[in-house]
């Protein structure tokens, strides 16, 4: 298959190319597009047999669901049973980075939610994302566009670097805003239950709903014969081709360490930007933003793995144990994965 790419510069001057788009999304192709979060591996949600060809395109397990991207808050009715706290959670993000699991209507083919009786739904606030979602007329189920266990895409290079030949069309509109996927949050009436946490954080959950849990395996590994209730649950994602290790200590132990090992020309370092001229030797470094700058440090995180692997020298990465707290608790859920829980404690 061959791929086409095309730069969205100008929406206003390029509607007969997101028009073309989302003529391939009706007839069941597969169509990269850019949204606030990172960019998303599309197929027609109404569409079974499209539905299938993500998770070919992907290697994706049959059993990771995935999620209906969908105009407005409104448009969530075609595939779900919505409730008020539904709706207070689209009055305060909406369109924005937050996915919402709820009961599915029957409609909903079981491909789409990975065998499970709740669907996911999203609103991006991206313009190219909600101007192919309109002119397609179907809600559009969609991954993060990368192979199945690779860190996600935050660019279109990114995705064709995956997934060139595999997918009909790629929309280019630019580098992703945020960097990390949606926040997704299961509703049961209005208590919310965080199963992947994002630029939406815990505490502005807690603002909407009566109350918010923490799902175990935000943190935690997903028991193997337990079910995934929301994409990036129970696999091993975002993970660069070198095994990477978590340093869990006080920051300046955690820089003795990584000093340590700046003689070694096979070993990459993810670090802060102000420790960089303290890691001086044959190590590669890449530089993930401030120590105290979070919103950075989402935003590169991804990009940052991806360039781990342009490295083949590089045979063992190491990176910053992050915190758990606001947004914090995004990059740690992240990194955790990438890392397959390895955490060395200094």
């Amino acid at each position: 298959m061959k791929t086409e790419q095309i730069l969205i510069t100008d929406l206003a001057q390029q509607d007969e190319d997101i028009a073309r788009a989302a003529a391939r999304i009706r007839a069941g192709e597969l169509v990269v597009f850019p949204t606030e979060t990172v960019y998303g591996l599309g197929a027609d949600a109404t569409n079974e047999a499209a539905v299938r060809s993500i998770y070919v395109a992907k290697g994706r397990p049959s059993d990771n669901p995935l999620i209906i991207h969908i105009a407005t808050p409104e448009d969530a009715e075609r595939y779900a049973l919505t409730n008020k706290t539904y709706y207070k959670l689209a009055e305060k993000f909406m369109p924005g980075p937050l996915t919402v699991i709820l009961p599915k209507r029957a409609s909903v083919c079981a491909t789409v939610t990975g065998g499970l009786d709740t669907v996911a739904v999203r609103c991006p606030s991206h313009p190219v994302a909600r101007a192919l979602i309109e002119k397609a007329g179907v809600g559009i189920a969609a991954p993060s566009a990368n192979l199945s266990g690779r860190p996600s895409p935050t660019t279109a290079a990114h995705a064709k670097k995956d997934l060139n030949g595999r997918v009909s069309m790629i929309l280019d509109g630019g580098e992703a805003e945020v960097g990390l996927e949606s926040t997704i949050v299961a509703l049961d009436g209005e208590v919310g239950t965080l199963l992947r946490p994002g630029a939406i954080t815990y505490d502005a959950l807690c603002c909407v709903c009566r109350e918010v849990k923490v799902a175990p395996a935000v943190v935690e590994r997903l028991a193997e014969n337990e079910r995934p209730l929301s994409p990036g649950m129970k696999y091993r994602h975002y993970a660069p081709r070198a095994p990477l290790t978590l340093l869990e200590g006080e920051e300046n132990a955690v820089l003795a360490y990584l000093k340590s090992l700046c003689t070694d020309k096979s070993i990459g370092i993810l670090c802060y930007d102000e420790e960089i001229p303290h890691l001086q030797g044959g190590a590669r470094l890449f530089a993930i933003g401030s120590a105290h700058d979070l919103q950075t440090q989402a935003h590169r995180l991804f990009a940052v793995l991806r360039e781990v692997d342009d490295h083949p020298e590089i045979t063992a990465v190491y990176a910053h144990l992050p915190p758990r707290e606001g947004l914090g608790l995004a990059l740690y859920n992240r990194s955790i994965r990438a890392a397959a829980h390895t955490v060395k404690k200094i």
